[in-house]
Parts: structure tokens; C-alpha cells; sequence
């Protein structure tokens, strides 16, 4: 061969291979026409880094992985000269935040965040991300060209993989060679649990602020690194529902700026041009309101940036045909989705200037003029250290900042206790948050006392405050405190517990789900633990009912390795473990006493699957998996009636419709377990469904209907004011508590509770009423009149003994999406103590 031809060869071969490494279109890349079938997580995985790789617009970051081991990545879109500059760009926002010191440079680049398919079978969103990500970098696209000279595009492909791919494999398993558009057809109706939730069922669109999720700690821990000046999640909503876009229904939070609401407006404008032009339908300012703080459109409005949802219509199959006739394809979802993300980078690019300044002024008035009625949050410095620990943990993930008092001050507060304001003595010791810092709206609401609602329908519960939901005492005070930097209380023994001799017996105190997580790793060692249900007087300590005692005599077995055993489990929980030389009490009992029971190790099942909530069963199969480490035994609605209910002690029934599931004789079998020693605990909804059973002495409370003369006035356009009156959503009540019952151990007379809906139930006549709301009893949030009225004197936590069992009547939940930290020692008494 020639000289010349062996160029031309090699000249052949390098056109070739550049022209094969060019950026791909999505449909060139997959192989199938975008919109044809649903693409896998790993797909799109590929084809985001695939666009990394090949386009100089494109940086892509991977920032974890899911609970199934699913990849969590996102990209970073901007023109080349700032794809270069990108650290100092990200720096320089966080200076205009304050989180960071330093003044920014004069750049007026404006940062948007696009997140896609929070709900896993929601899925056309990932679809439209992937042509969206072409569109924003297709190298002959000028007009998107010119948006990224001023706007940095932050893409997050799929929030929520596990819950993806099991919907896509679902529903690849189920089509036929062509897709059905018939509504009754298999294709377009999942089974249980379906692809909304993540691995452990939680809807992770509402962990935002909760952040009890592995996905959503990771995602914020990312998003808390650039703070972006808007952030859109695209949802799908009924398949016969038109495209919803901003601007957001009411009610609005009250910390919610003008400026925020206005551009809500503006983008909406935009988006309306281009569906305008194509004819398809919308709306904007209905059912999707801003007030709950742990979403994807709220969360990031509390930190400064133009925070919206945008709905598709869809959750269903690849095309389905819609009410008036016409189908829906996959192509149409995510083309409508497609149509709003580029609209909104257009909007962003046009206001890259205000959007940068009203973010900086938005962050200037939080750390120097904070608006709302509480300037600082007190955390009393005597409470519950490991509570402390765990709400300061979270602070720390949100960036939220405090310290404590510089003096002691008498000073006139809010009590959150009391729900009152009084004379109150803060301490050097006591903890503070100031509303005078950077993320000063998302503190005021997490701790305001009470959040004012200016429309009482609304889409969630209505009340969250964290002292509550942590246990804690202190108070909101209107005036500003100086803080002084402080670190959170140090873990007990943070070194290995070392004990001389050979202690008669070990005692750990029983006051947070800490202590439940320390004893189920006792007993996962087979250790023998009793735990007293009265006061013990020993060595000048008191030692309150639930201490776990735990002595040599019960664990002749163990030795030599007893002593090491316990005191490793002490140590890997930092637990306060406390050695005794005898049994012998100054006060109360002594260790032999019938009042120090024998803690029997609970073998746990929980009913899952076809009629359960799968909500509800993530939040218990969370609890054991994730909080406390103990073995659970998930047992599935098709297959219970086969199974025999004498390997369990405990058996957990979360909300569900239980009449199919719970026939004349499993509820025969269920009952004679109980007899014979067994636990049932019945959770939040599930109640509705024992009470009034033959049996079971839980009774429903009604509330009384309108006279007849109130009838004749209702009329149809007031029908939803009139159900609001009937209505909670979630509030907190202040409950009543029987401390000397093993269900209340750990805690005081009272327990604030988050209660989600207006059921009302009538104390047991023969039973424990362990906890129950007074006429006074609500404490925060929106409740109707009537559902107020009906709540009163009614029945929130009791036990029922029915031979040598019982029955736990868990009205309220206390695992609600694993948020209430203060309920979840209290379902652990439920599962460990109550019974034994």
C-alpha cells in the first residue's frame, strides 16, 4: 500500500471514531425511540455519563447510592467557559448566603436544579431528563447555547431508582407485544407495593426536611453544596388530569417572600406560551399548595429559591386512553415535562440578574432583619441528651446553626409545654437558635410554635414543630439572644466502658430509643434482661420504671464472656452503664421483686402486602431494619391464613383494609393466640378495624350530624368547607399519660402527639387508658371545629389484656414517616415491655 493510501486510511479511521464519539441523541444512544418503552435506571445512567463524557457543556458527579445499591448522580450544564468555573461560581453563592465567608465576585450566573422521578413509577420524568440533557447540549441548539452563558443547569436524573426499576421490570413483565390503552387493562394498575416509594416504602418526595432516608441525606448533602436559585420536581398526578404548573395553589406558608410568589407567576407565563402553541391543556393555582416544609418545591422555597412541582397527567402504562377519547402516550408525558424544563432554564437565563440579587437580599434580611414574630428557639440544656443529639444532628444536615446561652436571664417566652407564653429563666447551659443566621427561615419553621395557615385546605398535616417532635422542653422568644458557639453534648463513653471486679448486675436507664436499640443488641446476644415497672433507690440514684437491669444470675450461661458482652454493647451504643454490687434496694424493690420483670425476647412479625398500606409497613420494617437492628418477619396478606401464629409473640398490624384479609376464622384463630399469650398491636388506622369487634373493647366515639334545619342550608359549592370542619389533616395534641404503665415508660404525665386524622375512640372500660386528650388537649396546627370537639376526652394510646395477652391500641402512629422521634421509644415499649 502506498504512502498516500495509508493516509487516507488513517485519516478514514480518526473521522470515523470522532464521529462515533460525538454526543448521542437519546434515541441513537438507547436504541429505541425515546418514548417507545420505559428506559432502566441503568440506561439512563449510562446515557447521562455518556453525555459527560462527550460534551464540553456537561460535568457529571456521582453522590451515592441507593439502600438496593443504585447509582445517585447528577450532572452540571453551562457553557464551556463556566463549566470551567463552576467552583467559583458554587463558592461564590454560598458567600451571598452567608453560609461561607468571603465577598462573591460580580457573577450573575444563576443556578437551576431539575429533579426528576422522586416517585419511582411517576417515570415519564427521567424519560423527558434525557432529551432535555440533549437539548440543553446538542452543539447545534444556538438558542440553548445562549441560555447557559448566564445559567448553570443542575440535572438529577432519578431521585428515586429502587422505586424506578421495580416499576419498569413490573410493568416489562406484564405488557404484551403491543401496549393496551384500555384503563381495566393488567398494564396500567401495579400490585403492591407499587413503584412510588423507595426500598423501605417512604415516599421520599416527603423527606425533604426529615431526611430519614439514605437517598434523601445524600441528595441534600449535595444540594446543600450549591444552593440553587430554583429547584422544579416533576411528578405525574391521574392519568385524565391536564399538566400542572406554577404558580402553586394556596395556602402559602407566611415565610414565603413576594418575590418568590410573583416569579412563580413568571415562569408560569412562560410555560404557558408553549402550551398555548400546541394546544394542550393546563392549570396552575389549585390542590398543590406550599405550607408542608418537607417537599420538593417547599424545602428549597425555605431556603431562598423559587421551589415548584410540575404534574403530568399519567401513572400508567405507555399509552392509555384518556376520558374524551384521545390517547396518552409516554411520548406525550415527557414531551409536556421536556416542554417545562427548558421553558424554566429560558425563564432563569431572562432573570439571571434578579434571581441572583433577590436570592442575596433574601439571605441579607435572614441574618440581619429575620422576619416572623420568634427570634430565638431554646432548647432547655437539662433535657435528654440523646434527644439533643438527635435534633442537633439534624440541624447539622440542614445547616441550621446554634450554640448556647452567654448568661442566665429571666425572660418572658412561650412554653412549648404549656402552649403559653410566661416568665421564663434561660441558662448558660440551656441551648439556642437564633433567627439572626443564614438559614433563618427554615429554623423559624421548624421551631414556630404554632404556623399560621391562611387557608385551611391543604395538602398534608399542618404541624411539625421540632420540640415536639424531639421530646424536648424550651421556649420561642420574640426577642434576640446572643449565642455563643457550643458543641452538641458528647456521646456517653466515648471510650470503651471499663468495670472492675464482677458486678452483681448492669443497669441501663430507659429514656430514648437509643436505650431500645441498646437492648435489642442485648438480646440479639442472648442475654437475659429484666427491666423494673417501679422505682429503685441504690447507691443514692433513682432509678425510674423501664431502667433495664440486667444481672449475673440470669446469665450463668454466658460466663466468662457475660461481663465483656455487656459492657461492648454498652460501649457500641454509648450507653451510661451502671454497675451494682447488690440487689438489695435502699428504696422501691429489689431485684428479685415480681415488679423487676423478666424481659422475654419478642419474636416479631409484621402483616405486609395486598391490603396493607405500604407506607405504613416501610415506617415498622424501617424501625426494626434501620433504627433498631432487631429481626423482623414480614408475613404477606396472600399466605396468612396458612400461617400458624404460634412462632410469633408479637404480631404488628399497620393500616390496611383488613375484611378480606381478616375472615370469621382468622379473626377466631387471631384471637385465641391472643388468649394464649400473644401481642397484638394494632396501628393508627388499623384500630377502625377491631373497634366494636366481638371481643375487643375498643369503641368508636361519633360525632354528631347536622339537624335537619343545617341540612337544608348545606349546599354543594360549600361542601368542601363544611368536610374541613370535620377535618385534621395532622395537628399536635398534648396527651395525657399514665406513667407508672409499661407503655408510657420513659416518659412523663405528657406526650405530644402528631394526630393525623379526626378518629375518635371512647376509653376502655376494662383496659388501660395509658394515653388520651383532655378537652384542651391540641396544641399546633389546623384542625375543623367539629373533628376539635369529637377529639375531646377521647382515647389516643391503651392496652387491652384478653387472657394471657393483650392488645396495644396504637391510635395515633407514632412511626409516621419515621419523623416523631419522640413516639418511637413508645413503640418500642409496645414491642418489649408492655405484655411481659
Amino acid at each position: 500500500m502506498s504512502y498516500r493510501k495509508c493516509w487516507l486510511v488513517l485519516i478514514f479511521i480518526f473521522l470515523s471514531i470522532s464521529a462515533h464519539a460525538q454526543l448521542q441523541s437519546p434515541s441513537e444512544f438507547l436504541g429505541y425511540e425515546l418514548g417507545s418503552e420505559w428506559t432502566p435506571h441503568h440506561k439512563v445512567m449510562d446515557y447521562f455519563w455518556h453525555a459527560a463524557e462527550q460534551s464540553p457543556l456537561v460535568e457529571g458527579e456521582s453522590y451515592g447510592e441507593t439502600y438496593e445499591g443504585r447509582q445517585l448522580m447528577v450532572v452540571y450544564i453551562a457553557s464551556e467557559e463556566n463549566v470551567d468555573q463552576l467552583e467559583q461560581i458554587r463558592t461564590d453563592n454560598l458567600k451571598r448566603t452567608g453560609l461561607i465567608d468571603g465577598e462573591p465576585a460580580n457573577n450573575q450566573t444563576a443556578i437551576v436544579w431539575l429533579s426528576y422521578n422522586v416517585h419511582g413509577n411517576e417515570t415519564s420524568s427521567s424519560e423527558a431528563a434525557m432529551k432535555t440533557l440533549y437539548e440543553l447540549t446538542r452543539p447545534d441548539n444556538d438558542r440553548t447555547k445562549q441560555w447557559l452563558q448566564n445559567t448553570v443547569v443542575i440535572m438529577d436524573p432519578m431521585l428515586n431508582p429502587d422505586g424506578r426499576d421495580r416499576y419498569v421490570h413490573w410493568y416489562k413483565e406484564t405488557v404484551g407485544a403491543d401496549p393496551n390503552i384500555h384503563e381495566a387493562a393488567r398494564e396500567h394498575h401495579e400490585p403492591w407495593p407499587n413503584g412510588r416509594t423507595n426500598h423501605y416504602y417512604f415516599d421520599l418526595n416527603r423527606d425533604w426536611a426529615w431526611l430519614t432516608q439514605k437517598e434523601s441525606r445524600q441528595r441534600l448533602a449535595k444540594y446543600q453544596q450549591w444552593m440553587p436559585h430554583i429547584h422544579v420536581d416533576f411528578h405525574e398526578q391521574g392519568h385524565n388530569a391536564p399538566y400542572y404548573f406554577a404558580p402553586a395553589a394556596k395556602p402559602f406558608h407566611n415565610a414565603i417572600t413576594d418575590w418568590q410568589e410573583e416569579f412563580q407567576y413568571t415562569i408560569g407565563r412562560n410555560h404557558a406560551k408553549y402550551f398555548n402553541e400546541n394546544g394542550w391543556l393546563y392549570f396552575t393555582r389549585e390542590v398543590f399548595d406550599l405550607f408542608y416544609p418537607s417537599y420538593g418545591d417547599t424545602y428549597p422555597i425555605f431556603n431562598g429559591a423559587i421551589g415548584m412541582t410540575y404534574e403530568q397527567g399519567g401513572q400508567v402504562g405507555l399509552s392509555i386512553k384518556l376520558q374524551e377519547g384521545d390517547t396518552l402516550t409516554l411520548d406525550d408525558r415527557l414531551t409536556h415535562h421536556h416542554t417545562t424544563g427548558l421553558s424554566t432554564v429560558e425563564t432563569a437565563s431572562k432573570h439571571a440578574g434578579d434571581l441572583v440579587r433577590e436570592f442575596e437580599e433574601y439571605y441579607e434580611q435572614s441574618n440581619t432583619e429575620p422576619a416572623g414574630k420568634y427570634k430565638t428557639f431554646i432548647i432547655k440544656g437539662d433535657n435528654n441528651p440523646d434527644k439533643i443529639r438527635s435534633l442537633f444532628a439534624l440541624l447539622d444536615r440542614h445547616q441550621v446553626r446554634y450554640g448556647k446561652a452567654k448568661t442566665d436571664r429571666s425572660l418572658e417566652g412561650y412554653n412549648y409545654a404549656t402552649g403559653k407564653s410566661e416568665d421564663i429563666q434561660v441558662t448558660e447551659d440551656d441551648y439556642l437558635v437564633s433567627a439572626f443566621q443564614p438559614k433563618s427561615v427554615l429554623a423559624r419553621v421548624l421551631f414556630e410554635p404554632q404556623p399560621q395557615l391562611e387557608d385551611s385546605v391543604t395538602y398534608d398535616i399542618t404541624a411539625w414543630e421540632q420540640h415536639y417532635a424531639f421530646g424536648l422542653e424550651g421556649y420561642a422568644l420574640t426577642e434576640r439572644l446572643e449565642v455563643e458557639v457550643a458543641d452538641t453534648p458528647q456521646q456517653a463513653n466515648p471510650d470503651p466502658v471499663s468495670v472492675t471486679g464482677q458486678p452483681y448486675a448492669y443497669l441501663l436507664p430507659w429514656k430514648d430509643i437509643a436505650d431500645a436499640k441498646a437492648l435489642a443488641a442485648l438480646l440479639k446476644e442472648d442475654i437475659n434482661v429484666r427491666f423494673t415497672q417501679k422505682e429503685i433507690r441504690l447507691d443514692g440514684e433513682t432509678y425510674q420504671p423501664g431502667t433495664l437491669v440486667i444481672p449475673r444470675a440470669d446469665n450463668q450461661n454466658l460466663n466468662p464472656q457475660f461481663d465483656q458482652l455487656v459492657q461492648q454493647v454498652a460501649t457500641e451504643h454509648h450507653r451510661d452503664l451502671v454497675t451494682v454490687s447488690t440487689g438489695f434496694a435502699a428504696s422501691g424493690v429489689d431485684f428479685g421483686s415480681s415488679s423487676v420483670r423478666y424481659l422475654a425476647k419478642p419474636h416479631v412479625a409484621l402483616l405486609s402486602g395486598r391490603g396493607t398500606s405500604s407506607n405504613r409497613v416501610g415506617e415498622v420494617w424501617h424501625f426494626f431494619d434501620q433504627q433498631v437492628d432487631y429481626p423482623l418477619t414480614m408475613i404477606n396478606t396472600d399466605y396468612f391464613e396458612n400461617i400458624d401464629l404460634d412462632n410469633y409473640d408479637v404480631l404488628i398490624l399497620p393500616a390496611g383494609r383488613y375484611s378480606d384479609i381478616l375472615g370469621e376464622g382468622k379473626m377466631k384463630e387471631l384471637k385465641a393466640w391472643v388468649l394464649s399469650g400473644g401481642k397484638l398491636i394494632a396501628l393508627g388506622r388499623s384500630n377502625a378495624f377491631l373497634a366494636g369487634k366481638e371481643g375487643f373493647k375498643l369503641k368508636k366515639k361519633e360525632i354528631e350530624t347536622d339537624s335537619l334545619d343545617q341540612q337544608r342550608r348545606n349546599t354543594y359549592g360549600g361542601n368542601q368547607r363544611k368536610r374541613i370542619s370535620e377535618f385534621n389533616s395532622g395537628s399536635i395534641y398534648k396527651i395525657a399519660m399514665d406513667p407508672t404503665h409499661p407503655l408510657a415508660f420513659g416518659y412523663g404525665d405528657d406526650y405530644f402527639s402528631l394526630k393525623r386524622n379526626a378518629a375518635a375512640y371512647g376509653f376502655l372500660e376494662n383496659g388501660w387508658n395509658v394515653g388520651f386528650a383532655k378537652e384542651d388537649a391540641h396544641m399546633s396546627g389546623f384542625i375543623g371545629y367539629k373533628a376539635k370537639e369529637k377529639l375531646q376526652d377521647t382515647l389516643t394510646f391503651g392496652v387491652q389484656e384478653m387472657g394471657e395477652g393483650s392488645i396495644i391500641y396504637l391510635v395515633d402512629n407514632p412511626l409516621f414517616r419515621a419523623f416523631w422521634h419522640n413516639g418511637k421509644l413508645l413503640f418500642g415499649n409496645a414491642v418489649f415491655l408492655v405484655g411481659n
